[in-house]
């Protein structure tokens, strides 16, 4: 059961055989909330990771608290996941060392995906500043896969943030490497979805491609059902002027409704309330 979780959230993407049954291990449980996530399923989720939040284990606690924090943030709710992320940094502040994790479900991967969620925090609210600062504070924790790819994505949003989009193609088109390597496909689809807004300010030829990666996108997040990303991936293939923007703008609308219909009360006013989210 569990090898079936850790696919589905940081591999093929295939859910298990009983999506939503609930694990018996800590484990399991932080991996099937990851997977429900993914799914735009963020009720289901946050009952699990609220939990896990209160493990002695700080390694766990710290990552139910970051993963918490990360679907706050898909719904627009930066500041609240500020909170989340900074307790996610405390705990695993305690952390002693532990056996290494492939997909960083560790102390150190615990300390990345604090410190680089407090970067997107920042980011989201404007300070460049302190995400530049804590994402290079995250850079001695980058040993595994799954760490370099949310990297990436941080590093090339914050150049997108500051204009110079440029700067942001050479992180994101890591991130996406690394995705790939790692086959690792709901990593892959907001990978491509990161560097298509990266280059889609270039040439013409930069411009297809944008197109390209986004459908592309767009295509892998509608097989898997990873809604989380998929209203995003609509969203973005109308705004890049596809063919049929107002059919993609009206699924991203529909799919948006159905996420907030499986969201948590927080998670729905989070939504309502935030700049970023077009209800």
């Amino acid at each position: 059961m569990e090898a079936s979780l850790r696919s589905a959230a940081f591999g093929d993407g295939v859910p298990p055989p009983s999506p939503f049954a609930v694990p018996a291990s800590p484990r399991g449980r932080l991996l099937a909330a990851i997977g429900l996530g993914a799914r735009g399923r963020y009720a289901a989720a946050a009952t699990l990771l609220n939990g896990l939040r209160a493990s002695k284990d700080p390694v766990l606690a710290s990552l139910a608290a970051s993963t918490l924090a990360s679907h706050r943030r898909q719904l627009g709710g930066h500041a609240a996941a500020l909170v989340l992320d900074g307790e996610a940094l405390v705990l695993a502040s305690t952390a002693t060392r532990d056996e290494p994790d492939p997909d960083g479900l560790d102390a150190e991967g615990a300390r990345a995906d604090a410190l680089l969620g407090l970067a997107a925090d920042n980011l989201g609210r404007g300070r460049l500043t302190a995400a530049r600062r804590l994402v290079a504070l995250a850079k001695p924790h980058t040993g595994d896969w799954r760490t370099r790819t949310r990297s990436g994505w941080v590093s090339a949003e914050i150049e997108l943030a500051s204009n110079i989009s440029e700067a942001g193609i050479a992180p994101a088109e890591m991130a996406l490497e690394t995705a790939l390597g790692r086959g690792a496909r709901r990593h892959v689809v907001k990978s491509q979805l990161v560097l298509g807004v990266t280059v889609a300010n270039g040439g013409s030829a930069e411009r297809e491609r944008a197109k390209s990666l986004v459908g592309s996108a767009r295509e892998t997040a509608e097989k898997y059902e990873f809604n989380s990303l998929l209203w995003v991936a609509c969203l973005l293939a109308a705004d890049l002027g596809a063919g049929h923007a107002d059919e993609y703008r009206f699924r991203s609308a529909e799919l948006l409704h159905a996420v907030l219909r499986h969201a948590d009360p927080c998670g729905r006013w989070l939504a309502r309330e935030s700049p970023w989210v077009p209800l």
